[in-house]
């Protein structure tokens, strides 16, 4: 299965939690997800469906739309690594 990254733009009020409420996105959506699609269930029943870690920055003077054309930016393909090789040598 593919790794992609999802990027997400949120007003949060200061009184939050950000480990909180990436904990609840991250429990409530894979509960989601893993319920709706069997499959998944199955794929998933010992790892985790999201990564551990995650990322978040500030957005300081920096308006929506600049952060929101950064996001689309991020969904244009890279260059293949097909031919990257590790040896032991």
């Amino acid at each position: 299965m593919p790794r992609n990254p999802i990027h997400l733009i949120l007003s949060v009020s200061p009184h939050l939690s950000v480990s909180g409420l990436v904990k609840e996105l991250k429990g409530k959506s894979s509960w989601k997800v893993l319920s709706e699609f069997k499959s998944l269930s199955r794929q998933y029943w010992v790892r985790y469906f999201w990564v551990r870690g995650y990322f978040v920055e500030s957005s300081g003077n920096v308006t929506d739309e600049v952060i929101m054309e950064y996001i689309k930016n991020q969904d244009v393909e890279k260059e293949s690594d097909d031919d990257f090789k590790i040896s032991d040598s």
